[in-house]
C-alpha cells in the first residue's frame, strides 16, 4: 500500500483524519448521521459525533470523501474542522460506522470544555525548537503500545493503557516530574492533535500554566518538517489497516496481531511464538484453546476471502 503525497493521482483512494471541538446540538447530530448514511457512497472508516464536536478518518474515492467532508464542515458553527489528507492505493479500512458518543475522545471528565479552555497551538516548523529546549517538558499523550513503535526524542511517556488514565497519571505524576526537571512550560503531542488538545484542556483546568500542544499532532510534523532535520524516531501508529506510517507517510514495518491487537515489526512477526492471526510473543500466554481454534477457523476465512476479492479491496493486515 503506497502513499504517495507527492503524485496522489497515482493512487486510488484518499484518507482524510480530521475532527473539531465545536458545539453540536441533538437535532443536527440526529440529523447529521442521515445524512452522512446518505452520502457516504464506498466510503469505509469511522466517524464519531456527540455534542463536544466530531472525530474520525475515512478512505475512498476523492469525490467520495470530499462530500463527506463537505457535510461536516457544514455543521460547525464554532472551532474549525482539523484536517489531514493522505493517499492510498489500497482501502484503509474494512467497515463503515458513524455513531454518537458522550465524547469524541474518551478522557471520562464531564467538566472538561475544550472550546473554553485549551493551551497553545505549536505549528510542526516551531516544533523543534520545543523539543530542544531544556526548560520544555514534552509529553506524549498516546498509549503505550503507540509509544513503544515510535516517539519524539527526550519526550516523556506516561506509561497509560487509554486516554482515560492520562487524568490520574497527570494528578499523581505530572508535578513531581515538573519539579525536578525544573520545567517552565508543558507542551505536548499524539497522532492527530485531538487528545493533545483535549490535554492541555485537562492541565489548564488543574492550573498549570504555560501549557502547548502540537498543532496537528505527528502526522502535521511528518509531513512537514523534512526527514533530515526531523527529531522523531521510528514509525507512527494509526487507527487503521496500515498500522503505522514512516516519515514519508507511507505505511510502515508494522502489522497488527489480530489476536491481541499489538502492534508487531517484521522482527516480532518472525518470532517462533508468532502464529498469523493467532497468537504473538505478547499474547502466547492470554488466550485458551478454544479461543486458538476460533482464531485458527477466523484466519482461514480471511485468507480464503482474500484469494477471492481483488487486491485492492482488501489488505493482509497482519
Amino acid at each position: 500500500m503506497n502513499n504517495s503525497r507527492a503524485n496522489p493521482a497515482k493512487c486510488k483512494f484518499k484518507v482524510a483524519a480530521f475532527y473539531a471541538f465545536s458545539d453540536l446540538e441533538d437535532t443536527v447530530l440526529d440529523t447529521l448521521i442521515s445524512r452522512i448514511y446518505k452520502n457516504k457512497k464506498s466510503l469505509l472508516g469511522t466517524i464519531l459525533l456527540g455534542s463536544e464536536g466530531l472525530n474520525g478518518t475515512v478512505s475512498g474515492p476523492e469525490s467520495d470523501v470530499d462530500g463527506i467532508i463537505q457535510i461536516l464542515s457544514s455543521v460547525i458553527k464554532t472551532g474549525r474542522l482539523e484536517l489531514k489528507i493522505s493517499w492510498v492505493n489500497k482501502q484503509a479500512f474494512r467497515k463503515f460506522k458513524a455513531r454518537r458518543k458522550n465524547e469524541i475522545v474518551t478522557m471520562g471528565v464531564e467538566s472538561i470544555n475544550v472550546k473554553e479552555d485549551v493551551g497553545h497551538y505549536v505549528e510542526p516548523i516551531d516544533w523543534n525548537d520545543y523539543l530542544n529546549d531544556q526548560e520544555t517538558l514534552i509529553i506524549d499523550t498516546r498509549n503505550e503500545y503507540e509509544v513503544g513503535i515510535g516517539t519524539f526524542k527526550n519526550s516523556v511517556n506516561p506509561h497509560t493503557s487509554n486516554f482515560r488514565e492520562f487524568p490520574s497519571w497527570v494528578d499523581k505524576k505530572l508535578p513531581k516530574i515538573i519539579k525536578e526537571r525544573k520545567s517552565k512550560r508543558i507542551a505536548m503531542f499524539c497522532t492527530g492533535g485531538i487528545r493533545c488538545e483535549k490535554a492541555t484542556s485537562y492541565l489548564c483546568k488543574k492550573g498549570f500554566e504555560d501549557v502547548h500542544h502540537l498543532h496537528g499532532g505527528i502526522l502535521s510534523y511528518l509531513e512537514q518538517v523534512p526527514e533530515k532535520e526531523s527529531l522523531w524516531e521510528g514509525e507512527c501508529f494509526v487507527f487503521d489497516q496500515r498500522v503505522s506510517l514512516n516519515h514519508s507517510l507511507e505505511p510502515g514495518d508494522h502489522r497488527l496481531c489480530f489476536a491481541c491487537g499489538m502492534p508487531l515489526d517484521s522482527k516480532e512477526r518472525a518470532h517462533r511464538y508468532y502464529v498469523k492471526g493467532v497468537q504473538c510473543l505478547y499474547c502466547k500466554d492470554t488466550f485458551t484453546d478454544d479461543d486458538r481454534k476460533r482464531f485458527i477457523e477466523r484466519q482461514k476465512h480471511y485468507d480464503n476471502l482474500e484469494k477471492q476479492l481483488s487486491k485492492n479491496q482488501i489488505k493482509d493486515e497482519l
